[in-house]
């Protein structure tokens, strides 16, 4: 087989950079390891950013989300029992965020590249990449039984942490942190607690309470990540989030859990995301903690610069924008990296603290939530900074 650009993966990333590149009239071939069915099923969480929700409207696969997602206009920060909210519409002249979850994306970019004639490979296996520092990069992988081979003129290795394409890259830099922090989240057939977001600061640990349709909602509680989710009955987790979150006068809806898991926390950041005619995007490349939200919203900034990259060299022959790819899209990854650091460690209890240690994790939440200016530079942060095309060279020159 041949194609202009082979896909690994058929996440957020792989989808929206086929459909990207779809729309310029270049022809792309996705490689999926799962089922259709276990992509679509897989429930995931998912907070967008101002610029993914209007890339989905723009690219026209945003009709569902507007009319079935929740548009939220700011979030509470909650600590020593107090809520502040945080105004985010009114400090970033109007700007929001959009709460759709990704199984949802990946369900209308789906949808919209089988129904516009887009090839997806659904579970495959041994996908093996040969040739990337030649014009003509090949990806070898079984389907149905039979060997095959795709010859492209790029790939675009887009198969999440564990997928072979970083692997591929010689003299890579990984970084990485590990939180000593864990996510028991649930699933919960419960009426929507809150309009908006609750993230709370307690000295027992972290909370989220957040949302997911009128009738089953997302919860999250801070333990620790080598615990055992069998140590967790439904009783125990609902009298943690009731401690952590209730206030005089407001309760916690509880119900029956339909899911519950508990997920460990780490950052990483890959460097570079290129090496000759490969380039990585999203979870291949970089990792966040969830309490920024910025994992899917990384994945469509990746992906845009890539396929911009793409469209100029069959436009124009240029290879300048992918080869500043990395870079690009490196500025913005980074930022994104620091402020999710930044909310995980001002929420999360770390409990190997000092008191003085506890009381400027306390002060930073008050300067937070009493300054216009750090309230707005969390909000900005929060609804997506905007993505810098010009390179750190072209700004130190």
């Amino acid at each position: 087989m041949k194609t202009q650009v082979g896909i690994i993966g058929a996440g957020p990333a792989g989808l929206m950079l086929s459909h990207l590149l779809h729309l310029e009239g270049i022809e792309s071939v996705i490689l999926e390891n799962r089922s259709r069915e276990e992509i679509e099923g897989t429930i995931r969480a998912g907070v967008l950013e101002q610029g993914t929700v209007d890339l989905l409207n723009a690219t026209g696969v945003g009709e569902r989300m507007m009319r079935e997602g929740h548009a939220h206009h700011g979030i509470e920060l909650q600590y020593n029992g107090t809520r502040h909210r945080v105004n985010m519409h009114e400090l970033t002249e109007g700007k929001s965020v959009m709460v759709y979850p990704q199984h949802e994306v990946i369900k209308d970019l789906v949808a919209e590249r089988l129904s516009s004639g887009g090839k997806i490979y659904f579970s495959v296996s041994d996908v093996t990449l040969h040739d990337i520092e030649t014009d003509s990069p090949k990806i070898r992988f079984k389907h149905d039984g039979g060997e095959e081979e795709l010859i492209c003129d790029f790939i675009g290795g887009c198969d999440g942490f564990h997928g072979p394409s970083r692997k591929m890259i010689p003299n890579r830099t990984e970084n990485q942190k590990i939180y000593p922090f864990g996510w028991l989240g649930i699933l919960a057939k419960t009426p929507i607690a809150n309009p908006e977001l609750i993230y709370a600061n307690h000295e027992r640990g972290f909370a989220l309470i957040s949302q997911r349709t009128p009738e089953i909602q997302r919860h999250y509680i801070q333990v620790d990540p080598s615990d055992d989710i069998a140590n967790w009955s439904d009783d125990r987790i609902w009298t943690e989030l009731k401690a952590r979150v209730e206030t005089d006068g407001w309760t916690l809806p509880d119900g029956p859990i339909i899911q519950k898991n508990i997920v460990s926390m780490r950052s990483f950041v890959c460097e570079p995301m290129q090496h000759g005619r490969l380039f990585i995007a999203g979870d291949a490349a970089h990792i966040v903690p969830p309490t920024g939200a910025k994992g899917l919203n990384l994945a469509m900034s990746d992906v845009q610069v890539l396929s911009r990259g793409i469209q100029t060299f069959y436009k124009t022959g240029s290879q300048d924008l992918l080869c500043s790819y990395s870079e690009i899209s490196l500025r913005r990854i980074w930022k994104a990296q620091r402020f999710s650091w930044w909310m995980t460690t001002m929420l999360h209890r770390d409990f190997s603290h000092s008191s003085f240690e506890r009381g400027i994790q306390i002060s930073e939440l008050d300067y937070v939530t009493s300054s216009r200016a750090a309230l707005t530079s969390l909000s900005e942060n929060y609804v997506g900074l905007p993505l810098e095309w010009e390179s750190v060279k072209t700004l130190q020159v």
